[in-house]
């Protein structure tokens, strides 16, 4: 959802995508929003289309940060599954409270 909206709101003024499917490299370009991006380490199919939305990210001069959490799942952040990962959902909110802040 917040790569959605990334693309599709110009005037949005930053997005943090937990885990998300990456928009097309022709979509990140109408990407103005500065995004902090979080993923886990166990999660290879989101995993898998990280270093083409890099490039297209670097491409288009996207301001982004990206964060791979090591040995977490795709939801490691749901505190409702067995995918939840204490550690790494704190440290990716604390992250996201202080890019927010700044933001």
């Amino acid at each position: 959802m917040a790569n959605n909206l990334a693309v599709r709101m110009p005037d949005l003024g930053a997005a943090v995508p937990f885990y998300g499917m990456q928009p097309s490299a022709e979509d990140v370009a109408k990407i103005k929003a500065p995004l902090l991006i979080h993923y886990g380490g166990l999660d290879n199919r989101v995993n898998a289309g990280w270093p083409a939305f890099e490039a297209a990210l670097k491409a288009n001069h996207v301001t982004y940060s990206a964060y791979i959490y090591e040995g977490a799942n795709h939801g490691f952040h749901n505190d409702t599954t067995p995918r939840y990962d204490k550690a790494s959902a704190e440290l990716a909110w604390s992250r996201t409270l202080e890019f927010f802040n700044k933001r």
